[in-house]
């Protein structure tokens, strides 16, 4: 076992030597990068021990300890008794015997993705790195590859830039069901073993529970995080939203106060992204889980989603947004100042479904014509207009968002306003209402002069100004993909 206290010296020195502490108030001098201002779409990457069974969702290791859940009757059906075969021997089983970490790096950087974030260790407590502080990893077990290392060489081949998330802090109850009944979960643990610590669970995963995790556990955490930060050099973290227990908070003060002196120290520039109001506000990046924000918001923010509505990682059930529903979704966040981090979910071989495939294309190919409505571009007056009402917060993508032709967003970009229209006309006619001339009878937003109008990835379009917006017609219908109009002013 190694030496935990040694480990949080190390830290403490770090921050000691550093331009930030571990406070709120040192903390909010820290201003996001220009880089991740301008990145737009980037790709989270659920893949483990729990794509194995390919069952339920990412969340198996727990559920399959919870008697009388669909992944408790399945893992007996298809595994035996837990006692005998528990989670931890799915791990020889994790093989990732067909993963090429460059044929992802090409199907991201294809797709248009600008950042990948591969989850570095979930729940259950399988790190998919080389680690020093525990031998369950996936350089020492299953794959006996350093999947974060070898996928971050391919993805800089690609031009392409590497986060990681922890949802480590999870763990501290993640397993805790298998204490209930006879299970391989029983029994006295320490540090280093798999499942500990196993607590109980708290009901609805009270954010103040006790008891609280200990002073242990969290050191542990931290020193993982950091683990993850010196080993690899991540331009993102992301946690998931228990980090928001009130336990954890003056170990997220250190947390960040490492990263952004370790990163101050490399010459590089980071992010953090959390959710739940669990970083105070100034001092990361903002992140809704599962929706997003209904209007424009002067700070930048993230969404993250999944192309599955029914689980992050991959199960032989699931249910896939169409391509247009995410490209509606990216055009919506980016005209209000976010980015969208869309999770793909391999398949325990290391390959990626042909459906998820599929959508990544559809979306690479849409954004390989339209990507100068998106990348770098800057939110307008109005991030846009129509009938369609978003639902904000999170977990809401679930709702169906019905896009009309009337359903517009607009941003801007060097001499131009991009225009796009969430769904094509049947006659290819257009109106934009916001881009209207004015008159004496109301104050449109718009008063530019308008040099010309095109379609991209065709020819300049007919085109007029009226009192009722910008007209414009001979619109060649393709496709139910949204479609962008560059207007340029003088």
């Amino acid at each position: 076992m190694y030496d935990l206290q040694a480990k949080m010296a190390q830290v403490a020195a770090v921050i000691a030597q550093g331009p930030y502490q571990d406070n709120w108030q040192s903390l909010q001098q820290y201003t996001p990068p220009k880089w991740y201002q301008e990145s737009k779409f980037g790709i989270f990457i659920h893949w483990g021990v729990y794509s194995v069974p390919a069952f339920g969702s990412e969340w198996y290791s727990r559920n399959m300890y919870i008697q009388g859940s669909p992944e408790f009757a399945y893992h007996r059906q298809h595994y035996g008794d837990q006692q005998v075969f528990g989670y931890k021997d799915l791990i020889p089983l994790f093989k990732a015997e067909k993963w090429q970490p460059a044929k992802w790096a090409q199907l991201f950087k294809d797709a248009g993705v600008q950042y990948v974030v591969p989850v570095a260790e979930h729940h259950d407590g399988f790190q998919m790195y080389a680690s020093e502080l525990s031998q369950w990893n996936a350089k020492q077990m299953g794959p006996q590859r350093d999947v974060l290392g070898e996928l971050k060489a391919a993805l800089v081949e690609q031009g392409l830039t590497l986060g990681a998330s922890s949802h480590r802090v999870e763990h501290w109850f993640f397993m805790g069901h298998g204490r209930e009944f006879a299970s391989d979960v029983q029994g006295e643990m320490q540090r280093g073993d798999f499942y500990w610590p196993a607590e109980k669970e708290a009901a609805h995963h009270d954010l103040q529970s006790q008891p609280t995790p200990t002073a242990e556990f969290l050191e542990d955490w931290l020193a993982r995080c950091c683990e993850i930060i010196d080993s690899y050099r991540p331009r993102i973290l992301y946690f998931d939203w228990w980090i928001q227990h009130q336990a954890v908070k003056p170990y997220l003060q250190k947390l960040a106060a490492y990263y952004y002196n370790r990163a101050a120290e490399w010459g590089i520039e980071v992010v953090i992204n959390y959710k739940h109001d669990s970083y105070m506000f100034g001092t990361a990046v903002v992140d809704i889980e599962r929706g997003q924000f209904a209007d424009t918001k002067p700070f930048i923010w993230q969404t993250d989603t999944a192309m599955a509505l029914n689980s992050w990682s991959y199960t032989k059930n699931n249910h896939y947004r169409s391509p247009r529903d995410l490209l509606c979704d990216l055009v919506d966040i980016v005209s209000k100042n976010g980015r969208l981090l869309l999770n793909v979910g391999p398949k325990s071989d290391g390959t990626i479904s042909s459906e998820e495939e599929r959508i990544l294309q559809t979306m690479g190919q849409w954004l390989q014509v339209n990507g100068e409505a998106i990348y770098g571009a800057k939110v307008w007056r109005m991030y846009g207009e129509g009938p369609t009402q978003i639902v904000e917060g999170q977990f809401a993508d679930g709702i169906k968002k019905e896009f009309t032709s009337e359903d517009i967003r607009y941003t801007v970009n060097g001499d131009s306003i991009y225009a796009t229209v969430l769904r094509p006309t049947a006659d290819g006619v257009y109106r934009l209402p916001a881009l209207g001339v004015n008159d004496a009878s109301h104050k449109p937003l718009f008063n530019g002069i308008i040099r010309q109008v095109s379609q991209l990835g065709q020819a300049t379009v007919p085109w007029k100004q009226t009192a009722n917006g910008l007209e414009i017609s001979g619109v060649p219908v393709t496709d139910d993909l949204p479609v962008v109009f560059r207007v340029q002013l003088v």
